[in-house]
């Protein structure tokens, strides 16, 4: 038995989210990571025997829908991830040229993102995460009334509680409250302290392929810790994108109007090497002893258990 084994042996759950959206976020217009990454993903969790919970975007479903039926048709969840890589929610960082959609807009951006993908799949999808993780109490009250049962929107780094799946307030989506739906937050390394003022060296990613699946797995064990020490069940929500699993163009792009160069730790190691760790990471959580499942068969067992 390794170290990591012998620190926590509480029970966790571990809920993998792939985020499937356009190359490198909303950087670019190419679909190269969901056509050609996704199969290595997909490699990986039938090799661990694990389900994972892919969030399409409506764009990225309508362009790939073939890839989406395969998803599905390897037994994992389809979940959503809005219509196209925007702002939806709280904006945490200023990001140029991507102001968040206004609040009204918010139902019709979801209710075509649902109906694309209920039309690819046969099945309306009942989980789902905004892009970049920047959710909103608006988000999540469209979200019930669409029939979402699950959120993983809320990031740890940022808001640092709760710690654990919670019913969320209809006027507050980072408290908890009386709503239907169950929000899963994404973890993160509650324990260290912050050197960056929106806090995003504690978050998780995008440090099993810029480091290694090992290094990643400390700041896991770190948040079992801090969740296991107040007497809740730990569950290690994670949130991967398929471009990561290929490689993707170094330097500036050239897209007539505008040149965008992503900062170096965006696009590094993407392919092989974060095949690798993957399929590393997946390995050390099972060793570790986590119960993989997905983010809707997570909620449901939540409000079972509630």
């Amino acid at each position: 038995m390794n170290q990591l084994q012998n620190e926590n042996t509480a029970p966790f759950d571990v809920v993998l989210g792939f985020d499937m959206e356009t190359d490198i976020g909303s950087y670019t217009t190419f679909y190269d990571g969901v056509q050609k990454g996704t199969d290595p993903i997909l490699d990986i969790l039938k090799k661990h025997n694990i389900p994972a919970t892919f969030y399409w975007t409506g764009h990225a479903a309508m362009h790939n829908p073939e890839m989406v039926k395969k998803v599905k048709g390897a037994g994992h969840e389809t979940g959503c991830h809005g219509l196209l890589h925007e702002t939806l929610g709280d904006p945490i960082f200023p990001l140029p040229n991507n102001w968040p959609i206004l609040p009204y807009e918010v139902e019709g951006r979801l209710k075509d993102a649902t109906k694309i993908i209920s039309d690819i799949t046969g099945e309306q999808p009942v989980s789902f995460r905004c892009p970049r993780l920047w959710g909103s109490t608006r988000v999540v009250n469209v979200l019930e009334s669409l029939g979402y049962i699950s959120d993983a929107s809320l990031p740890l780094y940022y808001y640092g509680e709760p710690v654990v799946p919670y019913h969320p307030s209809a006027d507050d989506w980072t408290k908890k409250g009386t709503m239907n739906i169950v929000e899963i937050p994404n973890f993160c390394d509650l324990e260290m302290k912050s050197n960056d003022p929106y806090q995003r060296d504690r978050d998780q990613w995008p440090l099993f392929r810029t480091k290694s699946a090992a290094a990643v797995m400390e700041k896991a064990e770190s948040f079992l810790r801090y969740v296991s020490a107040k007497g809740e069940r730990p569950v290690l929500c994670f949130y991967f994108h398929p471009w990561e699993f290929y490689p993707m163009p170094q330097g500036a792009m050239d897209f007539g109007e505008c040149m965008v160069t992503p900062l170096p730790f965006i696009v590094e190691n993407c392919g092989p090497e974060a095949i690798t760790q993957l399929d590393a990471l997946c390995g050390l959580l099972l060793d570790r002893g986590g119960r993989f499942i997905t983010a809707g068969a997570l909620a449901r067992e939540f409000k079972e258990n509630k």
